[in-house]
């Protein structure tokens, strides 16, 4: 199945969490937080958006650090992924 984002939408799929402590704890999935770092997955063509023109910024392949509590999390055959606005991602990780 293909993932066609619409508009300034991007897909986005986290890293890899760490799951264990720098002391060595393992850390269940239920107590680690979030992961706000994610590889971009697909890009909206951009477009008029709210009545104002909107270019992308990022592009497929892009290492992105975004917003804590942004996006949309789904499973598309069995992986995870989320959709963020291109106005969520805070940075470009280089």
């Amino acid at each position: 199945m293909t993932i066609k984002p619409l508009f300034d939408k991007v897909v986005v799929k986290a890293t890899n969490k760490e799951e264990t402590t720098k002391s060595g704890f393992i850390l269940p999935s239920s107590s680690q937080e979030k992961q706000q770092t994610a590889v971009v997955v697909a890009v909206g063509p951009g477009g008029l958006v709210d009545g104002k023109e909107v270019s992308m910024q990022v592009k497929v392949g892009d290492t992105v650090l975004y917003a804590k509590y942004s996006g949309s999390d789904f499973k598309v055959d069995g992986e995870e992924f989320t959709i963020i606005r291109q106005s969520d991602i805070l940075a470009i990780v280089e």
